[in-house]
């Protein structure tokens, strides 16, 4: 507990009653901190929050405003992630001489062992259940925590010096930290994304970079080298930077040479493993399984035990998931493809004529590199949701045919359309490019549905 003793006698407002304010809340009674908890949303019920954690029992709840009053008596505000951090309350809590805090930072307080950290606009899903298949392969006490869907601080009282903690972190949960500090951390890649929320592309760069901010030479950061900004941001951080890379030969770090992944250090070269040996496909997989096998390596774990996890690693929910085959006709769910460069990756991955389902929620994203990479693979556009008349407009004047797009009102109407133009041989692929919000609680459910709809035909 790094920091107990600063904390000591320190009152907390934790703001937002989802899965995040609910762990941090508990995480703080267990250790004897008095805490309110608050969230904007005044139509919640205060019975329907606490019966979500013992913990909850006795802790003061607010619904909706929030008073001078209560934010005086408060020292340090935890914020849930999707909490803007310039919203009006948040201001107000900050003028006050609040600390504003995420649950990345509270947790990582009471961190005992060892954190690796993985940020980046795409693959952090991928690459940290990677790495903690990986880091559960050879360690005895491994957590894999934050935006992966488990809060770091339900489970950060379990660490002790010879844990693990395996972390993927949002550019959310990066905005709010101050002394988080991993071990070994690595940012794969930044592509615009929740412009939004960070109103700018250099903002929402300074919150992904923020992951490596008080790392030193003692610890590394793992870099894409193909990703201009990252090169530069090598030059930026006081860690030891490694590289991987798709695209080049590599002196130091880990590159694809032809159908191999290679680690180079200091004049020897060792094959990782062969791309055929794996279950995962496209490029930005190869480089999802370059940053994970990095940063084990750079963590001290042998090559061999790297290999055993990654030929036998079949990849995350949701993710280009293969559904199944009816008609000769394959289905792939990707519905955590919330953003055109994950979509982009999803669409390259393909290697059958396509039928392609699309659209949803609009986080101000613009659609032209996406739709450019469709390379005549795209044989029906079928879209729905808020985005869907703006993704059909672009596409209109990049030259795809209008007749091949479809706009639809639901996601069974856009999977039955799919299934009655297909053939054997073509592929269905749901990567809307979009956020689900609106048609559908999160992108889990649209992933599941769209699923369940695929599993139902005949």
């Amino acid at each position: 507990m790094k920091k107990t003793v600063q904390l000591k006698g320190k009152n907390f407002l934790v703001y937002g009653a989802g899965i995040s304010g609910i762990a941090a809340v508990g995480l703080l009674v267990r250790q004897g901190f008095s805490v309110v908890l608050c969230d904007g949303n005044e139509n919640q019920k205060q019975e329907e929050i606490r019966a979500k954690s013992k913990e909850l029992e006795k802790v003061r709840i607010i619904l909706g405003n929030l008073s001078e009053e209560v934010i005086r008596d408060c020292d340090i505000a935890v914020l849930s992630p999707g909490v803007p951090t310039d919203i009006e309350v948040v201001e107000r809590m900050r003028s006050a001489g609040l600390e504003i805090w995420g649950e990345i930072e509270l947790a990582s307080v009471f961190e005992q062992g060892n954190v690796l950290a993985v940020t980046g606009t795409n693959g952090k899903t991928t690459t940290t259940s990677l790495l903690g298949a990986i880091m559960e392969h050879v360690f005895p006490k491994v957590k894999v925590v934050g935006n992966i869907g488990i809060p770091y601080t339900s489970v950060v009282e379990d660490t002790d010096e010879s844990s693990v903690t395996v972390a993927e972190i949002s550019s959310f949960q990066l905005e709010t930290v101050h002394t988080f500090r991993p071990r070994v951390s690595a940012i794969l890649n930044i592509t615009p994304d929740h412009l939004n929320r960070h109103h700018t592309m250099e903002n929402y760069q300074q919150a992904k970079m923020r992951i490596a901010m008080n790392q030193d030479r003692d610890e590394t950061c793992i870099l894409n080298y193909e990703d201009p900004v990252l090169r530069a941001f090598a030059g930026q951080t006081k860690a030891r930077v490694v590289f991987f890379s798709s695209a080049q030969k590599l002196e130091e770090g880990i590159y694809l040479k032809g159908e191999e992944i290679v680690w180079a250090q200091d004049g020897v070269e060792t094959v990782v493993c062969g791309t055929t040996q794996l279950q995962l496909i496209g490029r930005h997989n190869y480089e999802n399984v370059m940053a994970a096998a990095a940063m084990a390596i750079c963590y001290g774990v042998p090559i061999e035990k790297i290999r055993e996890v990654l030929v036998r690693f079949t990849g995350v929910a949701h993710r280009i998931e293969y559904v199944v085959t009816k008609r000769g006709v394959r289905f792939y769910n990707d519905s955590k493809g919330t953003n055109p460069d994950a979509a982009i990756q999803a669409i390259r991955a393909m290697k059958w004529p396509t039928l392609l389902i699309g659209g949803g929620y609009d986080k101000d994203s613009s659609y032209e590199e996406w739709i450019e990479a469709f390379d005549g693979k795209v044989k029906k556009f079928v879209l729905l949701g808020a985005t869907r008349e703006k993704i059909r407009d672009t596409a209109i004047r990049l030259g795809y045919p209008q007749e091949d797009i479809v706009l639809v009102e639901s996601l069974r109407e856009a999977v039955d359309i799919c299934y009655d133009n297909a053939v054997s041989g073509d592929a269905v692929l749901l990567s809307p490019a979009c956020a689900s919000w609106g048609m559908f609680d999160n992108y889990e459910q649209r992933g599941d549905m769209f699923k369940e709809m695929v599993r139902e035909l005949n």
